[in-house]
């Protein structure tokens, strides 16, 4: 009996921790995301058609654009998804290109480091209880979110940040 309720408890931990499910996509591509920093509100979009929508999170001085390494701020401008990462410690991210060319040289001129790795990601293990503004310049959703926005995202799709 004792070696049951065991079997049970690991079970129940087994499942909190969950791996990412990668789902498959087959709807219309996405080839635009679009983020209202204001509004906390990420779209999908296909051409002129909005395909999702979400709350989102940001880096924990959400307001301007990143200026420069260890700042809190999520940058602000047009970039692309450049990475994909299935082994996130934030259950799952995309990579967003950041730091562009005019980051680089306006951080150069201002004699800091522009920073880098900002991702749209989920909540992961030991971020599950987090909420608003968490992170240290990502936009995050939630693990269920992210695992759809995973499958929908493609490398080179263009993310517009908007303040």
């Amino acid at each position: 009996m004792m070696m049951t309720r065991r079997v049970a408890v690991l079970m129940l931990l087994a499942a909190c921790g969950r791996a990412p499910r990668f789902l498959e996509y087959n709807g219309p591509e996405v080839t635009e995301i679009r983020v209202f920093k204001a509004a906390r509100r990420m779209q999908l979009w296909h051409h002129e058609q909005m395909l999702n929508e979400y709350e989102v999170g940001l880096g924990q001085n959400p307001i301007g654009h990143k200026e420069y390494e260890g700042d809190s701020r999520t940058p602000e401008g047009r970039y692309t998804i450049d990475r994909r990462n299935p082994q996130s410690a934030y259950h799952l991210s995309l990579g967003i290109s950041y730091p562009n060319e005019e980051d680089v040289a306006r951080a150069e001129a201002a004699g800091v480091s522009p920073g880098g790795d900002i991702f749209i990601h989920g909540r992961g293990r030991n971020n599950r209880r987090q909420r608003g503004d968490w992170s240290v310049g990502c936009i995050t959703v939630t693990d269920r979110e992210i695992e759809d926005i995973y499958a929908m995202v493609d490398l080179e799709t263009e993310i517009v940040i908007y303040p």
